[in-house]
């Protein structure tokens, strides 16, 4: 068998030291460059928009809109990559894991992961149904701060702590929730609205949902629901100014 003269090197030998080989006003010129940076962003990122206060937590959370405004700074742009998917509609389990990466040109900078599933506390009690697209646009919000984070050097400005996220009292949530809604159909009591504001005119209510592909009232999506009944109020007042309305199409 070969043996190898294996040599070790004590610290501070010339062939490994990388500190000696540094041009030490290069480094102090980047530093200071990435604390101005850092007192740009923080100047003028908006809290409650781009960045969150989170009780007890000695950072801000970085949200969407800020980790955009950043990578703008930075003419930098993202690409996403989904890793992994998980849909078992048995179980009405949804997971997502998406890669980010940031780019300068035709370059790639860096890459930032975030991951996102229906189990989580914040989504346990909707119905994981209506969530999965909400999941895996969160996924892609996490894994684009992820890398920004990274590439702007802000890590001791601002984290992001996943739990943190889940608690904030800020835009971010408030955009989630009103995903959430948006995926879910009307009420029993909303349906019933529409009646009412028809004045029972059931042809007239069909005609309405079937421009947004629905076919039943409890098919529409609370995203629809103020235009289709503004729509309904609408077309009868211009029925019974035309003096079209008939009863026959009214139920009792």
């Amino acid at each position: 068998m070969e043996e190898r003269n294996i040599q070790s090197t004590a610290p501070g030998d010339d062939n490994i030291s990388i500190i000696e080989n540094v041009n030490i006003q290069v480094v102090q010129d980047t530093m200071s460059k990435i604390q101005q940076f850092q007192a740009l962003v923080q100047k003028n990122l908006k809290q409650n928009h781009d960045y969150g206060i989170i009780p007890g937590s000695n950072k801000p959370t970085l949200l969407k809109p800020g980790a955009e405004k950043i990578l703008m700074l930075l003419g930098l742009t993202s690409e996403y990559e989904l890793i992994e998917r998980v849909h078992d509609y048995e179980k009405g389990f949804f997971a997502f894991t998406i890669r980010a990466k940031l780019y300068r040109g035709q370059q790639l900078i860096t890459e930032g992961v975030g991951h996102c599933n229906t189990r989580e506390k914040k989504y346990r009690y909707h119905d994981p149904y209506t969530l999965a697209n909400t999941c895996l646009k969160m996924a892609k919000k996490r894994a684009l701060v992820d890398a920004t984070l990274t590439v702007a050097s802000l890590s001791d400005v601002f984290t992001q702590d996943l739990e943190d996220i889940d608690i904030a009292s800020v835009e971010e949530d408030k955009s989630e929730a009103e995903d959430i809604e948006d995926e879910e159909t009307i009420t029993r009591a909303q349906a019933k609205r529409l009646y009412a504001i028809s004045n029972g005119n059931v042809d007239l209510i069909k005609k309405v949902m079937e421009r947004y592909g629905y076919k039943r009232s409890d098919e529409i999506k609370k995203i629809h629901y103020d235009k289709i009944a503004a729509e309904i109020e609408n077309e009868l007042n211009q029925v019974i100014k035309e003096g079209d309305y008939r009863g026959a199409s009214i139920r009792h």
